[in-house]
Order: structure tokens, then sequence, then C-alpha cells
């Protein structure tokens, strides 16, 4: 069994199901795809997935797309592989699920414009009030997933709502690429920087970054 994982190097949603796919010690094999180069709108990918977005997955025929559609299938296709994504009684799950969707519906919807102005304005039209309504937000919303973590991770157990928030803290300091003076540390309390901590310390962890990111 083996399966196909196409991703984009970066991508926070893609991000999240490599980590899913390591933590159920599932076998795959990685189809890098290059957004520069136009390939999720070559033809041989749209015949796959004709949103032509990542991360999608081939299991032996079956084609899925949709990062959480994604982790739910590998849970409940893999029971006994790896540790559960979404570990505990049912009220422990609806929970998992729940933050899955605030960190969707709100924590990656306030680092948006944070990436917004470091990746996609030009320097000559940038406006550093908009930079700091947007951190000001971003601290908000990650004092709000502080309140949510249970011990050592959101649940008390490793997650799935812990692979979904991690890409969107990391994002935050590889915004330092294109803003050298970006205070990402900052946006953190400190019991998010021993989580970020925790999650980095995973065995499977340096398997997942973003090689460029290592480059930089």
């Amino acid at each position: 069994m083996s399966i196909t994982f196409y991703y984009g190097s970066g991508s926070p949603y893609a991000w999240r199901v490599q980590l899913a796919l390591e933590h159920k010690a599932l076998a795959y094999e990685r189809k890098v795809l290059s957004f520069s180069a136009g390939d999720t709108r070559k033809p041989e990918f749209i015949a796959i997935n004709p949103r032509h977005e990542v991360p999608t997955i081939v299991d032996d025929g079956f084609v899925l797309y949709e990062s959480d559609a994604i982790v739910e299938y590998l849970e409940e296709a893999y029971p006994g592989r790896g540790a559960p994504l979404f570990p505990g009684d049912v009220r422990t799950r609806a929970t998992v699920r729940r933050l899955m969707r605030e960190v969707d519906n709100h924590a990656m919807k306030a680092i948006d414009p944070v990436t917004d102005y470091a990746f996609w304005t030009k320097p000559e039209e940038r406006v550093p009030q908009k930079l700091a309504d947007a951190r000001k937000a971003v601290t908000e919303e990650f004092a709000h997933m502080t309140s949510c973590l249970k011990g050592d991770f959101f649940v008390g157990a490793l997650s799935a709502a812990d692979f979904w928030f991690y890409p969107a803290v990391a994002f935050m300091y590889r915004t330092r690429v294109k803003l050298p003076d970006f205070d990402a540390d900052a946006l953190l309390t400190p019991t998010l920087k021993s989580w970020k901590a925790r999650i980095e310390a995973l065995p499977y962890f340096d398997k997942t970054i973003p090689p460029h990111w290592r480059q930089s």
C-alpha cells in the first residue's frame, strides 16, 4: 500500500496533511507540484483534481482532495495504523473537528493580511498601519487558540487540530523572509511557544519542513 500525495512545497493545507500521514505512519509517495511552473493547471493534474488545488491524494485509484476530507479518510481507512488523528471519546473528537474549523474560518483568515502584506504587496505600496492592524488581529486569534489548549496539545493528546494550526503559526515566522524585522515571537503567548516547540520536536517533523524554507 502506498498513497500518492500531491502537494505544493510550503502550502499550509498540504503541510497539515503530510503531518497527518506521518502521524498515521502511512507509506506515501510525494509528488511536488510547482505553483510558479503552473503544474496544478496542467492537463495531467486537472484530470485528477479539476479544481487544480493541493493537497490531493490517490490511494489505490481513489482520488481525494480538500485537506479536511483527506484526514477524515486517512483516519477511517487506516484505523489501526500509527496514532489516531481524532483521539478520545465522541466529545473530544467533536472538539478536534471544531478546532479545525476555527483554524480555517478564523486563524487562517487572520494571518492572510499579514502574508499578503509581506509577499504580495510591493514595498512602495505598503502602509505600516495595515500591518499593525493585521498583527493585532493575529495576536488576538492566537490568544484565543491558546485558551483552547488542554495540556500539551489542543485536546490533551496530539490530534489533527494541532496539525491544522501549526502551519498558520509557522507562516508568521516565514514572513521574515520579506520583512526581516517582523517579530513573530511577539504574536505567541508563552504557552503557545511551548506548544510550537513540542510540535517541532516530533520525530517526523523535520521530514515535513518545506525544503525551500530550509534554504532561507
